[in-house]
């Protein structure tokens, strides 16, 4: 079938296809959400479109905070996710979790806020404002991330008492039943977000103002009682199944039975600058998901190379995109630019080579796709154009095509989800959903 793609006025930003999380989506998708997460209305379309149901199996196999998944179980629908990095696995697997008791996680929530609420009234906050910075975590007694992981952690993300508050609630959650962990720790990492820590969501992740002080307790146990409300909506689909793998959407080593997926809806990083552990960065190392430079190092190494930041010696994906001669001449366009221009970081010295290491990377993820597809399955990549290395234009959607197509899948067409003029390369910027079908078998 010829591609095609949507006409771009039937997309405006009045459609109910913009990338935004309408009221009547709330419930469980705004437990915990990656800025960059796309809608739940787009997977919706996608689940309707590819005819799926109870007799399904969708995958995510870039499942980041489990958008596809909680719409999924929503509308009845088995999923499965895969994901590299510690905090989104976590969060996508508590909000596919509807087994919990709502009022006992509750009850045990109001017990712990009791308890965090009544050891913080040992420090004197008219005397603790009074205080040098520097002198405030001794003087107080104020618990602290080690050093290792301190190190991890963006420059003043968060202050000494929010964070001190946020370990004495996170210590106190380990004493409570497992079974009810997950959901706690999730609602801390919201809390973290939106209201203890120091930091805000452009095209980065940035610092604010410092916050002196914070509502940790009251903020979290807000969030566990609209978590414990959404659990009372969507309790009756609780059996419908959902699990998330904690692994690299390249090489998922068996854990999904081969020939099982009748669908998959995902999207995966874009070639940019954008560092995607930075996005949790302060939840994962508050919550001790990631304790060290290491463990970093290892969660980058499972993740696409997608930038700069996680490229290493013996990264070998781009043998994957030898062949894909469009993907080769983009890389020695940016090359050459980087030498006209007289580039010589580090980084800039690398853009040409993850840019071949990211299709090639895509490359073996579809191989090992097409394991786990049935004959026929249809696939929805939700991905977008970028100029992010020497405004060299990145037309993504159209060269992951190429590379589906060059891996036995045929390529249905291109939807545009939504465009912006960048007025760096004075070209339209696209986000468009990739529609395959795996010809397998058939």
């Amino acid at each position: 079938m010829a591609v095609r793609t949507l006409d771009r006025s039937a997309w405006s930003i009045s459609s109910p296809l913009h990338n935004k999380l309408a009221p009547e989506d709330r419930a469980v998708h705004a437990w915990y959400r990656f800025v960059l997460s796309f809608p739940p209305h787009l997977v919706r379309t996608y689940l309707d479109e590819f005819g799926l149901g109870e007799d399904s199996c969708v995958l995510d196999p870039f499942c980041g905070t489990g958008t596809t998944l909680v719409e999924a179980k929503k509308h009845g629908i088995r999923s499965i996710g895969i994901e590299a990095n510690p905090m989104a696995a976590l969060a996508s697997a508590t909000k596919v979790d509807w087994g919990v008791d709502a009022d006992a996680l509750l009850a045990e929530a109001e017990k712990i806020a009791k308890a965090v609420t009544t050891e913080l009234r040992s420090i004197d906050l008219a005397s603790y404002s009074t205080v040098g910075v520097s002198e405030r975590r001794s003087l107080f007694g104020l618990l602290d991330l080690d050093a290792e992981a301190s190190q991890l952690l963006l420059a003043d993300s968060i202050s000494a008492l929010p964070l001190h508050r946020s370990l004495v609630l996170l210590d106190l959650i380990a004493n409570a039943p497992l079974r009810l962990q997950g959901h706690m720790k999730v609602a801390l990492a919201w809390t973290l977000v939106n209201d203890a820590g120091n930091i805000r969501f452009g095209p980065e992740v940035g610092i604010t103002a410092p916050k002196t002080d914070a509502d940790v307790v009251g903020s979290w146990l807000g969030q566990i009682g609209r978590m414990a409300s959404d659990l009372r909506e969507v309790g009756d689909r609780a059996g419908v199944s959902a699990h998330v793998i904690l692994g690299d959407s390249r090489s998922i080593n068996g854990q999904i039975t081969p020939n099982s997926v009748d669908a998959i809806i995902t999207s995966p990083p874009y070639p940019n600058e954008k560092d995607y552990t930075r996005t949790t960065r302060l939840e994962s190392v508050v919550l001790g998901l990631i304790k060290n430079k290491s463990e970093l190092r290892a969660l980058k190494q499972h993740l696409l190379r997608s930038n700069t930041r996680n490229v290493y010696v013996n990264d070998d994906d781009d043998l994957h995109a030898e062949d894909i001669a469009e993907v080769q001449r983009i890389a020695a366009e940016i090359e050459a630019k980087r030498i006209e221009l007289g580039k010589t970081s580090g980084f800039e010295r690398l853009y040409h080579r993850v840019t071949k290491l990211y299709f090639g990377g895509m490359a073996k993820h579809f191989k090992e796709m097409s394991t786990l597809l049935k004959p026929g399955a249809h696939l929805a990549y939700v991905v977008g154009d970028q100029a992010s290395y020497l405004r060299i234009m990145i037309r993504t959607g159209i060269l992951l095509e190429e590379v589906a197509r060059m891996q036995g899948y045929e390529v249905v067409r291109r939807d545009l989800f939504r465009t912006r003029w960048a007025t760096a390369t004075k070209e339209h910027i696209n986000e468009e959903v990739v529609i395959l079908r795996w010809k397998g078998g058939i």
